[in-house]
């Protein structure tokens, strides 16, 4: 154990028995929305499964796996709209079920898509137990599976396998596995370029954990090596993919950043979302739904801020302010916001202890009434707008 752990791991099968009441329920949460998904778009004579493997996305992701990169589309207004955006390992992993099983690309990405959102619950539960017991990371899990765009998690995206990885990574990370910590957040780095949140964890839990154990002078060597080596891994992924398409585009290392630019996506520090906001204002219904997101990101805000004030363990700090730092202050696709949030589940865990100081009656009635809120909410959402 390092500094930066405070309970002792069980052994693997012990962990799992542990960790059984959350995945249960997260799989219930999760069957729930995919029913109401299913039943809602049959009274709109359009197909579930479709919406979760074949739209927005997860349609990019499929192309990424069945043809490689290269493929673009250029709109009447100039834009170039290229799959160079989409990280490499969701449709990487794709292609590999695809070729060692029948199933199609979408069908691969829907189970990679569902094999991953079951692994980022155990992630979750893992950090939560480790941090504040078991109890809070069943309901930390609960409340991740219950959020309004928990459906997501569903879909052949990749927050599921983001969420996954990042998890298990600050794990690592909070239980002095710096190796293994590395090298999830390498892949985490393939997977979204969000993973820059789990390299942040990684670099500055490592740097104050070197300062602190050079003060003391105690620390074998070996553990200083496998620390430095976890930080040395962390962002290759990232910084592998993000150089290949400068090359591939012969634009430079920085040439990942007109790609996106072709998708008008960018980082400005959150101006163009407050110009979103705002302009929200020019009349008495919208003016509503930017009440809303003013709302929205106040208690996104104030989540962090009790976060800090419940001393939560600085990796999981780090990389939750990150996470929200980049959906915040990115410059486009402002409905996407909540899906790119869906990964900070660290700001969960005040809830989840607030759920967890509540009788066992009552804090499944409270889950079982969001839960079916969320599924009816995910359904419509999917049959209307859905995510960009």
């Amino acid at each position: 154990m390092t500094d930066l752990a405070t309970r002792v791991t069980p052994p693997g099968s012990a962990t799992l028995r542990r960790a059984a009441p959350a995945l249960l329920g997260y799989a219930a949460v999760r069957a729930l929305g995919l029913l109401a998904l299913v039943g809602w778009s049959a009274a709109r004579d359009k197909n579930a499964y479709t919406l979760l493997t074949a739209r927005w996305d997860a349609l990019w992701y499929t192309r990424v796996a069945e043809l490689g990169y290269g493929y673009e589309v250029r709109l009447p207004n100039g834009d170039v709209h290229s799959n160079l955006a989409f990280f490499p390992l969701l449709p990487w992993l794709e292609r590999l079920l695809h070729a060692v099983t029948p199933l199609s690309y979408a069908d691969a990405g829907f189970v990679v898509s569902l094999l991953a959102s079951l692994a980022a619950a155990g992630g979750i539960f893992a950090v939560a137990d480790h941090v504040y017991g078991r109890r809070a990371g069943v309901c930390a899990v609960l409340v991740w599976a219950v959020l309004p765009v928990g459906i997501v998690q569903s879909m052949a995206y990749s927050e599921s396998l983001f969420t996954a990885l990042a998890a298990w990574s600050l794990y690592a990370v909070l239980t002095g596995r710096w190796v293994t910590a590395g090298a999830l957040a390498s892949l985490s780095g393939l997977t979204r370029p969000v993973g820059l949140a789990v390299v942040a964890a990684v670099w500055v839990s490592a740097a104050v954990s070197f300062a602190r154990t050079r003060s003391t002078a105690l620390e074998p060597g070996a553990h200083a090596a496998r620390r430095a080596l976890g930080m040395l891994l962390a962002p290759l992924g990232a910084a592998g993919y993000v150089l290949w398409v400068g090359h591939h585009t012969g634009k430079g290392p920085l040439g990942y950043l007109d790609v996106q630019a072709g998708w008008h996506n960018g980082f400005d520090g959150g101006y163009a979302f407050a110009r979103f906001v705002a302009d929200k204002f020019t009349s008495f219904p919208s003016a509503l739904a930017g009440l809303g997101l003013i709302v929205g990101v106040t208690l996104l805000l104030w989540l962090y801020v009790v976060c800090v004030r419940q001393a939560q363990p600085l990796p999981l700090l780090v990389y939750s302010g990150v996470v929200l730092a980049l959906a915040l202050c990115a410059s486009s696709y402002f409905g996407s916001k909540p899906r790119l949030l869906l990964p900070a589940f660290p700001l969960l865990l005040p809830l989840a202890l607030a759920l967890a100081r509540l009788r066992t009656s009552r804090s499944a009635l409270v889950v079982g009434c969001v839960a079916a809120a969320s599924a009816v909410y995910g359904a419509w959402w999917l049959n209307g707008s859905g995510p960009p």
